[in-house]
């Protein structure tokens, strides 16, 4: 633990960190900062365990960044993925080795916040963070943050950790600023043992209609994930994909146990991750790959990195020192997840003018498919593979030069290499 409280602590307790969040940002970050020994409260407005609208895939980046020991609640594992382009042109690829896992974030998230627990973050749920301050009355020194709940009880910390989802309120604080706002519907489908064999082990990606989106069906034991994702101010549209995708799959007849909806907010290139002594990660900071919308391991890489600057801010005595650290803190999510960010962007504009290309590439050229897998599996990022690999950032400039095109013809079942 840090060492002995100062005169002002003594009035009141001073946690190093507050975390403000308990997904799996919010969850990362406390584990990373008790591990450290530091004193970590970890806020969360809901009793755990509770349900987030999320496809729930657990792809390479997400497992490596998971603490030690974790034992991963998988529903299922994918080896094979059937790829079509809006109902169309239907093939499969398989993988020997499995490509992903698939959780339902409930047991998830709650895990993690258990793992954070058991370093040593205290826990506390029912609880909505209003503000926070880092100057004024109830401010005792330039050292602290107060964190206001709602009903007026002030909490005080060294250094604070904004991971409270996209519609974060730590967020607006730093100042965040969002360029692509997109919207999730998804059902969970209770299914029929037969049904449920049938998709064992395979998962359905479904270039969707309106540029830049698509529709997923995750297998998770007897329930199905049936979501669908697109640009915001296209919600009759979207919600008419999802029902029109469900129909096509033959879902219509089964009641969904949860429909939900969510919107996922991307980062701009210029948006602040720190002010101060509060950081933000996650949904909060508005991190996740603009194609996919993928933001677990997002949430995963920048909450573990957030709870190890956020050690180093609490530990500093000065502003400069503190501006310093957070400063550091965000060129480590700009060298990693920002240039992932960065080649996602340049992915999804391509896909929102060449779906029928990227249908056509990852189902009968193998060196995209192997891309696809690898980065699912963890033995690359999209980053790395863009740096890495001038093929494939000739392939993306020619991507965006082709004509656009409709598919392929319609096949099933090819193997893995």
């Amino acid at each position: 633990m840090s060492g002995e409280n100062s005169s002002a602590d003594d009035v009141q307790q001073v946690w190093d960190v507050v975390v403000v969040g308990a997904g799996p940002a919010g969850a990362s970050a406390a584990y990373a900062a008790a591990v450290a020994g530091r004193r970590v409260l970890l806020l969360e407005k809901a009793e755990l365990p509770r349900y987030k609208t999320c496809g729930g895939g657990i792809i390479g980046p997400s497992r490596d960044s998971l603490p030690p020991g974790f034992d991963l609640p998988f529903r299922d594992r994918v080896h094979a993925v059937t790829f079509s382009n809006n109902g169309r042109f239907t093939r499969t690829r398989r993988s020997q080795q499995m490509l992903f896992g698939l959780i339902n974030r409930p047991e998830f998230d709650h895990q993690l916040v258990e793992y954070a627990q058991k370093a040593g973050a205290e826990l506390r749920t029912g609880v909505t963070v209003q503000r926070v301050e880092q100057h004024g009355s109830a401010v005792p020194d330039r050292r602290t943050v107060a964190v206001v709940l709602q009903g007026g009880e002030t909490l005080l910390a060294r250094a604070v950790v904004g991971a409270d989802g996209s519609a974060s309120r730590i967020g607006a604080h730093v100042g965040v600023k969002l360029d692509q706002v997109d919207l999730g519907l998804e059902a969970e489908i209770p299914v029929p043992g037969t049904v449920a064999e049938d998709w064992q082990g395979r998962v359905l990606i479904d270039w969707g209609p309106m540029p830049g989106s698509y529709g997923w069906v995750f297998p998770k034991g007897d329930t199905l994930t049936v979501g669908v994702i697109s640009a915001r101010g296209e919600g009759a549209a979207t919600k008419r994909y999802l029902e029109e995708f469900i129909g096509r799959l033959g879902l219509a007849g089964f009641e969904p146990s949860i429909s939900s909806g969510h919107l996922t907010r991307c980062r701009s290139d210029d948006s602040p991750l720190s002010r101060g002594r509060v950081l933000v990660c996650g949904d909060a900071a508005g991190l996740l790959e603009p194609w996919t919308r993928e933001g677990i391991s997002f949430a995963l890489r920048s909450g573990r990195l957030a709870g190890e600057w956020a050690v180093r801010i609490a530990e500093s005595h000065d502003a400069v020192d503190a501006r310093r650290q957070a400063l550091n803190y965000a060129f480590a999510i700009k060298a990693g997840l920002g240039v992932e960010m960065s080649v996602g962007r340049t992915l999804l504009a391509v896909f929102e003018r060449r779906p029928g290309l990227f249908h056509a590439a990852l189902t009968g050229f193998r060196p995209a498919w192997n891309a696809f897998r690898e980065i699912t599996q963890g033995r690359t990022t999209l980053g790395d593979l863009v740096r890495t690999h001038p093929m494939a950032q000739r392939a993306l400039t020619a991507f965006d030069r082709r004509p656009q095109t409709t598919g392929v013809p319609e096949a099933d079942d090819e193997p893995d290499a």
